[in-house]
């Protein structure tokens, strides 16, 4: 498990976590103060959330937990983004990216559509990698 101030990431699978600004994208889009937990879950963690949350027997890519106004979790299955990365013509490190910035705009309040598009471009552009 990593720390840093109000920024947790926690890994329940066998391997490493690709070392990937997360820190930075969440002071970016949530600020300093908010504290947030991203976790990686096992496979089979990632199911039965999938099915509690959205209905679905498959693993979850990525939800996102708004705990409060000034806090939340995050979840992303990192083989849910490995397979689904090529789909989206992304590498699977900026996918990771970009499932993150995704979730992160759903805690700051966005909902799906043209405006949220818009900031999951600005902040892709600043965050994937090379």
């Amino acid at each position: 498990m990593a720390e840093y101030k109000n920024f947790t990431i926690i890994r329940r699978t066998k391997g490493g976590i690709p070392i990937l600004p997360f820190a930075l994208i969440k002071k970016a889009i949530l600020g300093n103060e908010y504290e947030l937990s991203l976790v990686f879950p096992t496979q089979t963690e990632s199911i039965q959330l999938h099915k509690v949350w959205k209905k679905k027997d498959s693993p979850v890519n990525t939800l996102a937990f708004p705990l409060d106004t000034t806090s939340g979790e995050i979840i992303i299955t990192l083989s849910q983004a490995r397979k689904e990365a090529a789909k989206y013509m992304r590498n699977y490190h900026n996918h990771l990216v970009f499932l993150f910035i995704h979730s992160c705009l759903h805690l700051k309040g966005h909902v799906h559509g043209a405006k949220m598009e818009r900031q999951e471009r600005f902040f892709y552009q600043q965050f994937k990698q090379n």
